[in-house]
């Protein structure tokens, strides 16, 4: 089963949605990773009184996010707010394009792109509510949302109970944020025998400057 997987550039404003200022991507895999990284000291003599050994770790609230997609790029039609009009792109046209974003920097908000969009069905809100309309024994009539790293409940409530001040939300919209950062690598193939260029990038989730 492929997944729906969008790549916005640095220009996309939220009123863009899904069409504008978007790469849409045919995703065969999709794989997340998180490690995080919490110094660890060994306690000197702890085990003399207690029997056993004790580590003291520290949670600095520190992490590397990763998420990495392979599927195949296809002929598609691709809306700039900078042109206004839709044009058809080759699937190869489509891979340079993406692979000039990678190589541009933040400043080129035309060329760079700064967030991932890995659409997920979805049966419970942001609130922690049954969304309506859904059958709970059928994930194709749950709600279409991004993937991101963020918790349901605003600020010292529900999962974000002791965060005061959160910096994103959970989504309740497929056009809400997905996942913000960079491009860290893409790949792609092109063979002779076919039209569609298998591909293959890794996302890092990261606060970009500029």
């Amino acid at each position: 089963m492929s997944s729906r997987v969008y790549l916005k550039l640095q220009a996309h404003t939220s009123a863009d949605g899904l069409t504008t200022n978007v790469i849409e991507l045919k995703a065969t895999s999709v794989s997340i990773s998180v490690s995080k990284t919490i110094p660890a000291f060994p306690i000197p003599l702890s085990g003399v009184a207690t029997g056993e050994s004790i580590t003291a770790a520290l949670d600095l609230g520190m992490a590397q996010k990763t998420i990495s997609v392979q599927g195949v790029i296809l002929d598609q039609t691709v809306t700039k707010s900078e042109v206004g009009s839709a044009v058809t792109f080759t699937a190869h046209e489509v891979a340079q394009l993406i692979a000039s974003g990678v190589d541009s920097t933040g400043f080129a908000k035309n060329q760079a792109f700064n967030e991932l969009v890995v659409l997920i069905p979805s049966f419970v809100d942001s609130n922690y509510a049954q969304r309506g309309g859904i059958d709970t024994t059928d994930r194709n009539t749950g709600t279409l949302i991004p993937f991101n790293f963020a918790s349901r409940g605003d600020n010292n409530s529900l999962d974000n109970l002791g965060v005061p001040a959160k910096i994103s939300s959970f989504p309740d919209a497929s056009t809400d944020t997905g996942l913000t950062g960079f491009i860290r690598s893409f790949s792609c193939d092109m063979n002779s025998e076919s039209y569609e260029l298998s591909f293959s990038l890794e996302f890092e989730t990261a606060v970009i400057v500029p």
